[in-house]
Parts: structure tokens; sequence; C-alpha cells
């Protein structure tokens, strides 16, 4: 069983939100609001994209990548870290 099949409600429960916030970029397009406003949602809407996507992108390093059990050897903690927190940043 992958992770995003273990964590789907929770991803489903995201993907959702996300859902609202582009329908809320529709609403203010349609009624005409301010740059401002629209700037605002967009860069809301796309925050929530890339925390999605770092989540994901985490789970698989961590379940994929290095299965200790599976590949004791493969990365230590140390590096396991470091490179999540560069996905991370990478995706801010």
């Amino acid at each position: 069983m992958t992770h995003t099949v273990q964590d789907k409600q929770k991803l489903v429960a995201r993907v959702r939100r996300i859902r609202g916030q582009v329908e809320a970029i529709e609403r203010a397009l349609e009624s005409e609001a301010g740059c401002d406003k629209i700037i605002h949602l967009l860069a809301s809407t796309r925050a929530a994209m890339s925390g999605l996507m770092a989540e994901v992108v985490e789970d698989h390093v961590r379940t994929h990548l290095v299965d200790v059990e599976a590949h004791p050897d493969a990365l230590n903690e140390d590096a396991v870290e470091q490179l999540i927190g560069v996905v991370r940043t990478y995706l801010k």
C-alpha cells in the first residue's frame, strides 16, 4: 500500500480546500474584484498547492527512498532531513 492511499482522506481534504480556493478566484474574477484581492487569492492557492506537493514528496522520500527496514544503509536520518528541508524550502 502506498503512502497516498494510507493518507488518502487527509490528501483529499487538502485538495478540496484547494478547489474551494480556485473557485474563490473564479468568483473574484467574475465579480470584477480588485487586483489586490485576486493576487492574494492566487498567492494563497499557490502556497496551498506547494504545501500539498511538499507533503507528498516528503512522504515519498520517507516511504520509497529511505525504507530503513528494506535498506538499512540507504541514507542516514540527517541526510533525509536535509533533503526534505531543501524540498520544502524550494516549494515555498
